[in-house]
């Protein structure tokens, strides 16, 4: 666990790393609410719609599976740092549904992290990012590279 005082900067990451967060409980009124709001598909909304669809049940969209990641990746990492965004998402792939009831870990692993060729102040760090349920079913996964702060601009990794 991290100390809870730590910034994390751009040096701080390693290819390879694996850290761990969660879990956080899913809700059927959450479903409900953020499909209701913003992917209103019958399956998100209606129990039976879902047990009539290729998802056997009420789900999660894919979109609130990603809010959900997130929020874990903001607790877990990017408040604690000197996250400066990102420059967009490599590839998301959802591949088990998120059901009324799961509770979500998700685990970060560093795939690659490289210095800004044009910004000394800041670094790529690129995560893959997978939230998996109570038993250990990967419903979803996320690769993106972030922006880091770097501790030392143009400086060389530690």
């Amino acid at each position: 666990m991290l100390d809870p005082v730590s910034k994390l900067y751009w040096e701080d990451f390693v290819p390879g790393a694996v850290t761990a967060y969660g879990p956080r409980l899913v809700t059927r009124a959450e479903i409900v609410a953020f499909a209701t709001e913003f992917d209103p598909q019958p399956f998100h909304l209606d129990e039976e719609a879902g047990r009539a669809s290729m998802f056997g049940g009420l789900c999660a969209s894919g979109w609130h599976s990603c809010c959900l990641l997130m929020r874990m990746a903001a607790d877990g990492i990017l408040l604690n740092s000197s996250s400066m965004g990102a420059p967009g998402v490599d590839e998301v792939r959802w591949q088990a549904p998120v059901r009324p009831g799961d509770a979500l870990t998700m685990r970060a692993t560093v795939l690659e992290t490289r210095p800004s060729n044009t910004r000394p102040e800041l670094g790529f760090v690129t995560f893959k990012f997978e939230l998996y349920n109570a038993a250990g079913a990967c419903a979803m996964t996320l690769t993106a590279p972030l922006m880091f702060g770097r501790r030392t601009p143009g400086g060389t990794a530690t």
